[in-house]
């Protein structure tokens, strides 16, 4: 470990084989810390001195990758944005990302986030009767305003570990992948809201938000899913009142 060494902590980690432990065990470890020793350093610590069984995901280390989330004391945050220093004198919990399957330790199952996310088709939707040309879809800055802060999603999921609605309802679609279909939505380029619509517009879509903005909370780059879900639940109304007041656009003559 780099720099010098402030202390000790405990760090006390949650430990689970699913195909060996009946059920999840807390394990204590003792682990030197710096100034800028990051929770992420404290757990890699561990796994190259203590135990090399450890399970969990990093990657970047820069808050860009999103691999790293966990719950430290309670709160869902990536733990190579966050210092050990701000924890001391501890002991500090670290457990996997709530309301999503353990595969192993910290590791969480990823699979049913990207089918959500696969859901809201997270990519830009050409217009087929007016293809880009040599220029390409040009954008002016004030277009791409519209949908910037919600392209910041890094899909870190600390958003679902903290989303009441998540726990309750398992098949919600979720703040992240609805940010994901508001993204595109929003993007001037893209003409595939329609084709996004039966995704949200649905039980487990949109409508099981009840806007506790606990997601928006958790969020590490300020995306606000909060805010996201309730603008799409206004234009899925505005979609609604559009196909009542005018039938022809639903293909009926």
């Amino acid at each position: 470990m780099s720099g010098e060494v402030l202390g000790t902590i405990t760090l006390r980690v949650q430990r689970y084989r699913p195909d060996t432990d009946e059920a999840p065990h807390l394990v204590d470890y003792e682990v030197p810390w710096g100034r800028d020793t990051s929770v992420l350093d404290a757990l890699t610590w561990v796994k190259d001195h203590l135990d090399p069984t450890l399970a969990f995901r990093w990657s970047c280390r820069m808050a860009i990758c999103g691999s790293c989330g966990f719950v430290l004391n309670g709160t869902p945050r990536l733990g190579c944005e966050h210092f050990v220093r701000d924890y001391a004198p501890g002991p500090l919990l670290v457990e996997p990302l709530a309301n999503l399957a353990v595969e192993r330790d910290l590791v969480v199952d990823l699979e049913p986030f990207l089918a959500s996310l696969e859901r809201a088709r997270p990519w830009l939707v050409p217009d087929p009767e007016d293809p880009p040309g040599e220029a390409g879809n040009r954008q002016t800055p004030e277009q791409m305003l519209a949908y910037h802060d919600y392209a910041m999603c890094i899909d870190c999921l600390l958003c679902y570990a903290a989303c009441p609605q998540v726990a309750l309802a398992p098949d919600f679609l979720g703040p992240a992948a609805i940010t994901a279909a508001v993204r595109y939505d929003k993007d001037s380029r893209d003409h595939g809201s329609d084709d996004r619509l039966p995704a949200l517009d649905r039980e487990d879509g949109l409508w099981t938000c009840t806007f506790v903005g606990a997601c928006s909370t958790a969020c590490p780059k300020g995306v606000d899913p909060a805010a996201a879900i309730q603008q799409a639940k206004a234009a899925t109304a505005a979609a609604w009142a559009a196909e009542f007041l005018l039938p022809r656009r639903g293909g009926r003559p």
